[in-house]
């Protein structure tokens, strides 16, 4: 076993532990902390693969936007130390089947794929062909990809907003349901000579 098949059952053991322990975990806070790690292990993956760009667009978008969001909606909740409800049986049932789906699903698509490398040489990543690909709305341009990052950012944003956002209750009610009552007649009479 040489040092790059090491270096990737490291990273995947990464992404699975976190992964495993972000929706195994009872508290919050641990749980983004965990979903934070996983993320940086995809990311260390993508550097493995040497995919530079997608890496580095992984660790701004995920590890810094969305993460960096759902931890700050976290603490604004003043929920982070304590546990969360334990999922209904049904629920776990259902997710774990839709896990089993999901991965028989994806080994078979990789099964079938045959994988042949392209004759076509790659494109130099400079910073001008970098950003002439991502503004560019042809067959290889990714216009549409950098759009929909921008739509997964704004929904992160607002779900972290109505996470973090805090009801008021109205005081008028506090104040009707808790009116203080007086006793008709007094036990014992007031010591008046004081």
């Amino acid at each position: 076993m040489n040092a790059s098949t090491v270096i990737f059952y490291i990273l995947a053991a990464l992404i699975l532990g976190g992964g495993i322990l972000s929706v195994t975990s009872r508290k919050i806070f641990r749980a983004a902390i965990y979903l934070l790690f996983s993320l940086i292990g995809i990311a260390g993956l993508y550097f493995y693969m040497n995919y530079e760009f997608i890496a580095a667009v992984q660790v701004i978008v995920y590890v810094g936007g969305i993460v960096v969001l759902i931890i700050f909606s976290v603490f604004l909740t003043h929920e982070s130390g304590k546990d969360m409800k334990k999922p209904a049986i049904g629920r776990a049932i259902f997710s774990f089947l839709a896990t089993a789906f999901a991965f028989a699903l994806t080994m078979s698509i990789i099964k079938k794929q045959e994988f042949i490398p392209t004759p076509n040489a790659a494109i130099e990543p400079s910073v001008s062909n970098i950003g002439t690909q991502m503004l560019s709305t042809t067959q290889f341009g990714y216009i549409l990809p950098f759009e929909v990052v921008s739509m997964l950012l704004l929904s992160a944003m607002i779900g972290c907003i109505v996470i973090a956002i805090k009801v008021k209750p109205n005081t008028e009610e506090i104040i009707k349901g808790h009116e203080l009552k007086v006793p008709d007649e007094i036990d014992e009479p007031i010591n008046a000579s004081l």
